[in-house]
């Protein structure tokens, strides 16, 4: 296993009003050359999932339980520094959403990505611009572009970069962070095989971050099912696909249109994503569940095993198999 996350917790301290529960017992493994994909509403704790386990945590961000392990050892308790040097870029590293809130908007493309091969390589600016050149051909972009600014490229060409940049060390572990936000259908297309041809080359593990979870499902071995700072069903992609467990699961399947099915009416999920600032008791989603018992709005629910690589955090997921959201 290259990659465990086990217990983890983050929460946000807000000044005055307590903690947000961004990410609260979370677990999830990821092996090497496997995609994860994390599908959940905006607010589910998706993004605070990937930048804790990069450690790239606001002042007001926290960790308070938890392991993450990589080949074994926990990286949380490893000194910063050493963090910073061994293991984000080199061994994990990010694309983050909205590619030109990324880059800086002032130096040349080509400048930023060697300065993160510099910044953790022993190697001169000559060197760095080789690979920077290389990195850029890998995405689709001609080598002369590197010395562009980030206002001279299209949405779908800073995306590209950012992933250029994103294996600038050759990492193991890639988390694409809703890399096709703000792009139309086309361009989605293209990123996402573009990373799915890289991850093959490279023999990439991918996390990949998302609130569609028709696309994610083309591109994932697993489905992570987030919610309000929890996984709530975890399992091999066509096993959670075809035969959802979770209320939460079966309700963002039914929102989801094909081709391949006869013609219905989308049914949409009532309400929003509570507060975490004061997660509901009992089970997080029983505010918007049409299924919900009495258990439900008293006691939280486990993160239990259903079979060897299926699990499910709903105290009525047997009652519930087959069974569609109302």
């Amino acid at each position: 296993m290259l990659l465990q996350v086990e217990g983890l917790k983050m929460y946000y301290e807000i000044l005055g009003k307590g903690l947000v529960h961004a990410v609260d017992d979370v677990f999830f493994s990821l092996d090497k050359g496997e995609t994860l994909g994390v599908v959940g509403e905006s607010g589910c704790g998706k993004s605070s999932l990937a930048i804790s386990i990069l450690r790239l945590l606001p002042i007001n961000g926290k960790i308070l339980g938890g392991r993450v392990l990589l080949d074994g050892v926990d990286i949380l308790n490893m000194d910063l520094e050493k963090f910073r040097k061994e293991i984000r870029w080199k061994r994990i590293s990010i694309v983050f959403q909205g590619a030109m809130n990324a880059l800086n908007p002032v130096l040349r493309v080509g400048d930023q990505i060697a300065e993160a091969i510099m910044l953790h390589s022993d190697v001169s600016k000559k060197e760095a611009m080789k690979r920077v050149i290389s990195l850029l051909e890998m995405v689709g972009i001609d080598g002369s572009r590197a010395k562009g600014y980030p206002f001279e490229f299209s949405g779908g060409m800073r995306q590209r970069v950012m992933i250029a940049m994103a294996l600038a060390l050759n990492p193991q572990i890639l988390i694409a962070d809703e890399p096709t936000t703000a792009l139309d259908v086309i361009v989605q297309a293209q990123i996402l095989k573009l990373i799915k041809n890289i991850q093959r080359r490279l023999e990439l593990s991918v996390i990949l971050i998302s609130h569609d979870i028709s696309m994610v499902s083309e591109l994932s071995d697993k489905l992570a099912i987030m919610y309000a700072g929890q996984i709530v069903e975890l399992g091999d992609m066509v096993d959670v696909y075809l035969n959802p467990l979770h209320p939460y699961t079966k309700a963002l399947l039914s929102s989801v249109p094909s081709i391949k099915m006869k013609r219905r009416l989308l049914k949409s999920i009532p309400g929003a994503p509570p507060n975490l600032l004061q997660p509901p008791k009992g089970c997080r989603f029983h505010p918007r569940c049409p299924f919900k018992a009495d258990l439900c709005e008293e006691e939280e629910p486990e993160f239990v095993s259903v079979s060897k690589d299926h699990f499910v955090r709903c105290h009525r997921f047997e009652e519930l198999r087959g069974v569609e959201f109302k």
